[in-house]
């Protein structure tokens, strides 16, 4: 789930930390507006007719506690909410949010989903691999587990084919479910000539100009606790 979410209100305007970052309920529906919250950048837009096909939410109902209520808010549908308690409001909220979040997963392994994170990656919005030798190359976000709760999203490398946590802190509390294992490949299945050649090259670490060789920190242990036990041993003869 999305750090620092505010609460959604259909009749009054949104508060924020900054004017720029929400409108109010007037000029945004649920969905972009819940796009637009600092931490969801590397959600995009899921078409309301998508939402709206229950065949695509197969199976949801039973892992969201307030599903329809919390389906009505994503698709700004006029419910009950004022019968809820504040607790039971709160929790239609985080529900919502989740809810939203799962419907994601789905809707970005449709070809409509996919064009719509594509135009995000071109344009880097996902950020750029932190392996220098990968030289800014664009990442794709996703989970390392498909179930709630297991892990926070990560980053996808297509050129050194690693993962990496993302580098701004309001990313931590984004569910890595709400991405999926399968998204980043299946995007390049589908666009095969985004794929780079995996990286080759691997950073050679060196001292004084000359290469360290592979096993010579293993060795300069070894010789350490040699000395170490001698040390110990002379100590011992001394006395």
């Amino acid at each position: 789930m999305a750090a620092s979410i505010l609460p959604y209100k259909r009749s009054n305007g949104k508060e924020s930390a900054s004017s720029s970052e929400l409108r109010s309920d007037e000029e945004y529906s649920w969905i972009p507006w819940f796009c637009s919250l600092k931490g969801n950048e590397f959600f995009c837009e899921v078409e309301d007719s998508y939402v709206q096909d229950t065949f695509n939410l197969t199976g949801l109902d039973s892992v969201i506690p307030y599903y329809d209520n919390a389906l009505d808010l994503i698709l700004d549908i006029e419910s009950r909410e004022d019968m809820l308690s504040d607790d039971q409001q709160e929790m239609l909220e985080n529900d919502a949010e989740t809810l939203f979040g799962l419907i994601h997963a789905r809707y970005i392994l449709t070809n409509r989903g996919l064009q719509r994170m594509l135009v995000k990656y071109r344009e880097k919005k996902f950020g750029v691999c932190p392996n220098v030798l990968c030289r800014d190359q664009p990442v794709l976000p996703m989970g390392l587990s498909d179930a709630l709760n297991e892990d926070s999203v990560k980053l996808y490398c297509p050129r050194c084919e690693d993962i990496y946590e993302p580098q701004k802190s309001r990313h931590e509390h984004v569910d890595g479910a709400f991405f999926g294992r399968t998204f980043p490949h299946l995007f390049f299945l589908t666009y095969p000539e985004l794929k780079p050649k995996k990286l080759e090259e691997k950073y050679q670490p060196k001292v004084f100009g000359y290469k360290v060789a592979s096993n010579a920190f293993e060795e300069s242990l070894k010789a350490q606790e040699k000395a170490i036990k001698e040390k110990a041993k002379s100590k011992v003869l001394r006395r």
